[in-house]
């Protein structure tokens, strides 16, 4: 049977062998509210993340489903459990209204949107006034579209600030496989998903992968179609183009990590290829091709064991990109064998054995299914677990000196395994945990990070008015890694800069919305921009402003919140003119440009200049937004005769006259020299 036929077969399939499993939902497609959970206080367990041939055995065999299922274990949704007074780990003061919490999501005006599992429910995480997240509100946000209540899906931060999710592994009640190839786009200054549509052809999208390119272009997945297939989105048409020729093997099970050459690296799953090894990939946006990155030192694919059932789950860990360069890719092996750890070098292009993963109590752990999240310190934070989908979870540290050391576990990690663990780094440094439980959990990370990874601010404006926005300029805005990994079935990237403001007096911390983000690349140094939407409602007065990506904040900038609507003209660069050629041209330089912004509100403005001069556009009205004027030569500059001409570039703020420029301009013309054959 053709691949993608079979797995539309599968789907109708395993609906009848899933109906009576030990998985069901509450009505509506929800995974429960937990005030309703009593008094046993937990939600039913939630089905693995499987590989489509895991899943396709499964189907064939529903009693070995029922056995499977019932091995799992129930979801706790009471109230935070206590926790040591030293832990690192604090829960968010506010349970959620429902259980079922997954899928985190950090917003660009720092915010945390999370999904509950198989539902059309979203909740957001508000930090409060102190910019605290275990003191934060939860509210709800507006529901998916009819139809579509997935669980393990594609999801990323656009550099628009909108918000996309596709496919599915299971949706609506999560009793049948469905690798949905449904979507939706979230617009959070309308509060409205609406749906979009899968690329031409496509008859799985499932438990897909996504990654936004270092140009900021959205690339996903389909998780089961074979041949593979993958495309790159249009945000502004949400058009798909398809892309990713020469790819080896199918994308189930597969993660994608952004390197700072702008290329996507994957370790490959061997997912229905027959044959099992090490190879990774990587993929060049400029060719739109997949190329060998090499041999793994260890296996990262758990294709070559076998569990108790004879099926191998083709699991592949998370591979997380690290401020020095390295990418740390953890093993799926999860057959009982010691699961290892791969190093890639980015620079180089080569592979390096890590560290084992270590025994707990005479048991081996593995990242079957796992996340992990690069912290401020450098450090490494991910979850394990032991076999294939079994608790305990247990949390550990993989360090910069490559080493490996077991940390706190969350209250809940005991009778929990790892795969319904999902990580999200936070803008204050700390680490975002859900479990589907109604509680999320907070992992406040010891040390402080290196003061060459901190973004650098080197254009913003210093008064800023309420409601208005403004363009930061900086390097490193984005960051030096994505931050938190999981691979396919959730991503939760955050390498694109936040505006966080704290007013002086009080001390209250704002989050000022970003977007139109010029790149999203992780590259050192990597110059970029950002606009900002300073909040409504922030507090008026002296106030310092910080850029933030993955937890890291920039040097401050001192600014001011002014209340004030009538804004003054800014002309950067402050440039004079100097010119110079022979008659009748060329001239050199061939033109000057300038960006013309106000400082708050919108304006009008109109320029003069010496006759040999243009502008375009030499007038027109700009906002807090820069508008670039380009300067150039007229058509009288080829009637002047050899001398130096001299004159002033008036830039004039025609609607109050604050801030009008005045530069001069200079312009050397020399005697055309005629020579033999011409001049």
């Amino acid at each position: 049977m053709p691949f993608a036929k079979r797995a539309v077969f599968i789907a109708a399939a395993l609906a009848v062998a899933l109906a009576s499993s030990a998985f069901a939902q509450s009505p509506g497609g929800r995974a429960g509210n937990a005030a309703a959970i009593s008094p046993a206080q937990t939600l039913p367990p939630v089905p693995p993340r499987l590989a489509l041939p895991k899943l396709l055995y499964f189907m064939n065999h529903p009693a070995e489903w029922q056995k499977f299922m019932s091995q799992r274990p129930r979801i706790y949704a009471g109230p935070p459990k206590a926790r040591p007074a030293a832990s690192p780990w604090q829960a968010v003061a506010a349970s959620a209204p429902e259980g079922g919490l997954s899928n985190p999501l950090l917003l660009t005006d720092g915010t945390v949107l999370v999904h509950v599992a198989c539902s059309q429910h979203w909740y957001k995480l508000t930090p409060d006034i102190n910019g605290s997240y275990v003191n934060g509100s939860w509210s709800q946000i507006a529901q998916l579209p009819s139809g579509y209540a997935p669980l393990y899906f594609a999801s990323a931060v656009l550099p628009d600030g909108r918000v996309i999710i596709n496919g599915g592994e299971y949706n609506i009640n999560c009793n049948a496989g469905a690798w949905t190839t449904l979507g939706a786009i979230y617009n959070p200054l309308a509060n409205t998903w609406a749906p979009v549509s899968p690329p031409s052809g496509w008859a799985t999208i499932g438990d897909a992968q996504s990654v936004v390119l270092a140009n900021g272009t959205y690339m996903l997945a389909s998780c089961c179609d074979s041949p593979p297939k993958a495309a790159l989105l249009n945000a502004s048409n949400l058009a798909w183009t398809p892309t990713g020729s020469g790819k080896f093997d199918v994308y189930d099970e597969e993660g994608w990590t952004l390197l700072p050459d702008a290329t996507v690296l994957t370790a490959d799953g061997y997912v229905f290829t027959g044959t099992c090894g090490r190879n990774t990939e990587r993929y060049n946006r400029a060719t739109g091709a997949w190329t060998s990155a090499g041999a793994s030192p260890v296996q990262l694919a758990d294709c070559s064991g076998a569990d108790e059932n004879g099926q191998p789950s083709y699991e592949v860990g998370p591979l997380v990109l690290r401020a020095n360069g390295t990418v740390v890719a953890f093993s799926g092996v999860a057959t009982g064998a010691v699961a290892g750890t791969a190093i890639f070098s980015t620079s180089a292009l080569t592979w390096a054995a890590g560290p084992n993963l270590p025994a707990v109590n005479g048991q081996n752990y593995d990242l079957a299914d796992a996340p992990a999240a690069w912290l401020p310190n450098g450090n490494i934070l991910f979850a394990a677990s032991p076999g294939l989908f079994s608790p305990p979870t247990h949390f550990f540290e993989f360090s910069t000196a490559n080493t490996i050391a077991q940390a706190a576990d969350t209250p809940n990690a005991a009778g929990e395994p790892s795969y319904i663990v999902n990580l999200l780094v936070l803008p204050t440094g700390q680490v975002l945990q859900t479990d589907f439980s109604s509680t999320a959990e907070i992992y406040t990370p010891s040390g402080s990070p290196n003061p060459a990874w901190a973004p650098v601010i080197t254009s913003v404006p210093s008064t800023l008015v309420p409601g208005q926005t403004y363009q930061l300029a900086g390097r490193q805005l984005n960051g030096l890694t994505q931050g938190a990994a999981y691979g396919d079935d959730a991503q939760s990237a955050t390498n694109f800069p936040l505006v966080r403001i704290t007013n002086n007096a009080t001390g209250h911390v704002f989050y000022a919305r970003t977007s139109g983000f010029s790149n999203l690349s992780v590259a050192p140094n990597a110059s970029s921009t950002a606009n900002f939407t300073v909040p409504a409602g922030i507090e008026l007065g002296a106030s310092t402003l910080v850029a933030v990506a993955n937890g890291i904040p920039s040097a401050p900038a001192n600014v001011t919140i002014s209340a004030n609507t009538v804004g003054s003209l800014l002309v950067t660069p402050s440039l004079n003119i100097s010119a110079s050629g022979t008659q009748y041209g060329p001239f050199k330089p061939a033109a000057f440009q300038y960006q013309l912004s106000a400082t708050a509100g919108s304006l009008a403005y109109s320029i003069t200049l010496p006759s040999w001069l243009r502008a375009l556009p030499a007038s027109g009205t700009v906002t807090t937004l820069p508008t670039t004027v380009t300067v150039s030569y007229s058509n009288n500059s080829i009637n002047l005769t050899p001398g130096t001409y001299a004159g002033n570039i008036s830039f004039t703020n025609t609607t109050n006259g604050q801030g009008n420029t005045s530069l001069s301009a200079v312009l050397t013309v020399s005697p055309l020299v005629w020579g033999f054959g011409g001049h």
